[in-house]
């Protein structure tokens, strides 16, 4: 396959959005395309992830907005033959920088959050008033993916988007990398297998998003039915403050916040249910990364993704956002349950391969037929 492709973002720090980027450019160079990561900041924890074949270009400045002459610079001299973005601030830089480079180069944006329920928890001006630069710049780009049918809807419906320019593709998230990386020794003494305490986990950023306080809280009302445990790994600003809330609660000796790790996917493996507690999402990689390393699963009905992936709570329960009593009761159920739906299964649906060849059939139509190789066949061994 021959072709050359920009992709444009911010940093590649240690988000959901970026890690899906890598993975995309390193397959993308991996299929023959010449393919420049333009970075507005060459740094963060995915730099290292990427691969020999991606031509990393730095704009070297600190601030998207201040991106926008040296990505149309470049757009000018390197003229690819489409540009793929992500994150909405970034979006909207692609777009104006487009614009002013003067080139007909084609401009794909990913949309990876709902922006109506963002800009409602928003708690800056500037997150408050990105809904409406989206409105204004999106129009503009020849085509936007999105990463879940909520998503699109809400551009559909509440920013006003033709539906014939938006597409759904679901995040590159299940590869043949992550089912081996599952079965490497977990590093925490609480999952090895001769511990009769089962663990609950959870996994993502530290931040409001997420709500851990309600899982905690959860957790809390499980833990007095019964022994059990909690993990949660990522970093974040609530770091302390859900540290406190868990001595509080009392079950401070049952609950660790073990950090940011590279490698979840063991754990999810071994744990003996994985939770979702966000009050919004866009699609969550670690709800579809613990399916396909087996985990049982219990998520809150968040907008948007966890109904799609769960396919409305026939591969795990779905709790309203924030109902600590429902979330407790879900997962005392799967800890008590026999039998658990092969939730690895639905995993398969999510594979890299696929996202990949439906990514370039939308930045390089007529490409050719992307036949995805096929993972169904795996089983997580939990």
């Amino acid at each position: 396959m021959t072709g050359h492709l920009a992709i444009f973002l911010p940093s590649v720090s240690g988000g959901g959005a970026e890690r899906v980027m890598v993975i995309l450019a390193n397959r993308f160079a991996e299929q023959g395309l010449k393919v420049d990561l333009v970075l507005a900041q060459a740094e963060g924890a995915y730099l290292s992830q990427v691969s020999a074949m991606v031509n990393v270009v730095d704009l070297g400045v600190p601030r998207v907005l201040q991106s926008i002459p040296k990505l149309a610079r470049y757009l000018r001299s390197s003229r690819p033959d489409a540009m793929l973005s992500a994150l909405a601030h970034a979006n909207v830089a692609a777009i104006i920088a487009r614009r002013l480079s003067g080139i007909k180069v084609r401009l794909v944006v990913s949309e990876r959050a709902n922006l109506s329920v963002s800009a409602s928890n928003a708690g800056t001006l500037r997150a408050k008033f990105m809904k409406r630069f989206v409105a204004m710049g999106y129009p503009f780009a020849d085509h936007v993916i999105t990463v879940s049918k909520g998503v699109e809807q809400d551009l559909v419906t509440g920013l006003g988007l033709s539906s014939q320019k938006v597409s759904t593709v679901y995040n590159p998230v299940v590869d043949q990398e992550l089912l081996e990386k599952s079965q490497l020794p977990v590093e925490d003494d609480w999952f090895k297998r001769d511990q009769a305490v089962p663990v609950v986990l959870g996994v993502g950023r530290l931040s409001p998003q997420k709500d851990f306080t309600t899982l905690l809280k959860a957790f809390s009302r499980v833990r007095e039915e019964r022994p059990v445990r909690l993990v949660i790994l990522g970093e974040g600003p609530l770091h302390s403050e859900l540290e406190k809330l868990a001595t509080e609660l009392g079950v401070q000796g049952d609950v660790r916040l073990a950090g940011f790790k590279d490698n979840p996917f063991p754990y999810m493996r071994h744990c003996s249910v994985f939770v979702l507690s966000s009050a919004w999402e866009g699609l969550p990689g670690a709800l579809i990364q613990a399916m396909a390393c087996g985990a049982p699963v219990v998520s809150t009905d968040c907008p948007d993704g966890p109904a799609e992936i769960l396919e409305k709570g026939r591969w795990g329960s779905l709790v309203p956002i924030g109902d600590v009593g429902a979330m407790a009761k879900a997962i005392s159920s799967a800890l008590a349950a026999s039998d658990q739906p092969d939730v690895s299964r639905r995993a398969m649906d999510f594979t890299v391969d696929q996202a990949v060849a439906n990514y370039l059939d939308i930045l390089l139509p007529g490409h050719g037929d992307g036949h995805p190789e096929s993972l169904n066949n795996y089983n997580p061994g939990r």
